[in-house]
């Protein structure tokens, strides 16, 4: 198990010396330094504990990928998300909202790190509709299923499965979903949320467009390589979503770009690690219900994501709901997997 997680052991000894040095050189005192330390620990635990579900998603589709897609994931992809969207992502969001240069939005976010908080912030809204939006297209997709192999909890997914084949209900679902959280924000906010969320819809079904027309249905080696690619933008996408929550959450702690770049840095490493474990040793198919929980963790990170624009989740308590469910999805698969067993031996 180890040999999958020493290079974000390795990455975060680096990391956590190169936030040392950084404390140090603002604040000229150990107490300050150790006080940085402390974030970054804290935002890399954060992150991990918001992103295990993301892991599971991930591996649940990275297991019928082509093996050069992925491990193109596994190393551009992740690095994309390390430094993209923790680090690129809060920038860019700081250009738009503000009319300012990439120069400008870096010098803004160094010089004055509570403008470049205040204007993260206000894009709060916005972020939590496109990926409530997303997110809740996903998770509802993988249990609106009729031909999926096993049923965790029957009393969800029987009936949904039963309706699996009317055109659109997912989106229906969302589009309603969205409509009642508007109403529950001011006039401004609503329409800044409905617009973000049509555009997560949108996104949505843009990658799945891509991902039809590169999949064909008998698929050749340069074919495989297109569906390859949709898939790989399907995660991309996936994961960026996940990221909303925890960049938004980093600010509770801290609103430097830099610490906030380390820390979720660090998490965001142990959550490839965490992909690679899954894939490497085929747990999702080992462990039948963890996809299941996976799913479901993504459902309700999407409707904690509506409930934030007009009601503050901790981020702890998302961390917690999406381990919880991860977890007894796990100790349900055991104990089928022993049931079978023991039948078999009968």
């Amino acid at each position: 198990m180890l040999k999958h997680f020493w290079g974000s052991f390795l990455f975060t000894a680096i990391c956590m010396a190169l936030g040392g040095w950084y404390g140090w050189t603002m604040s000229g005192t150990l107490e300050g330094t150790l006080s940085i330390l402390w974030i970054c620990a804290v935002l890399a635990v954060l992150e991990v504990s918001l992103s295990f579900d993301n892991a599971a998603v991930n591996a649940s589709i990275l297991k019928d990928m082509d093996p050069v897609w992925q491990q193109r994931f596994l190393t551009w992809g992740i690095a994309i998300a390390v430094f993209g969207m923790r680090v690129v992502f809060p920038i860019v969001i700081v250009m738009v909202a503000a009319s300012l240069g990439p120069v400008d939005a870096v010098r803004l976010a160094l010089s004055d790190p509570a403008e470049y908080q205040r204007i993260v912030s206000d894009a709060h809204i916005g972020l939590m509709g496109f990926g409530g939006a997303f997110l809740g297209m996903v998770g509802l997709k993988f249990f609106f299923d009729s031909e999926k192999d096993h049923d965790w909890i029957h009393v969800i997914e029987r009936p949904l499965a039963k309706v699996a084949d009317i055109e659109a209900i997912s989106i229906g679902l969302v589009l309603a979903g969205t409509w009642a959280t508007s109403t529950m924000l001011a006039d401004a906010d609503a329409l800044t949320f409905i617009i973000a969320a049509i555009g997560g819809l949108l996104t949505y079904l843009a990658v799945e467009i891509v991902n039809h027309v590169l999949e064909p249905p008998t698929p050749s080696s340069g074919d495989v390589a297109k569906a390859g690619f949709g898939a790989f933008l399907y995660l991309e996408v996936l994961d960026a979503s996940f990221s909303f929550d925890g960049v938004i959450g980093a600010f509770a702690l801290t609103n430097n770009l830099i610490i906030i770049a380390i820390g979720l840095g660090i998490g965001a490493m142990f959550v490839r690690s965490m992909t690679i474990f899954l894939v490497r040793k085929g747990t999702m198919s080992e462990y039948r219900y963890l996809e299941h929980g996976a799913f479901y963790a993504i459902l309700a990170l999407a409707v904690i994501m509506y409930i934030n624009t007009f009601a503050h989740i901790p981020e702890v308590i998302t961390g917690l709901i999406g381990a919880v469910l991860i977890g007894l999805a796990f100790w349900s698969s055991v104990r089928a997997n022993r049931a079978e067993a023991t039948a078999q031996v009968a």
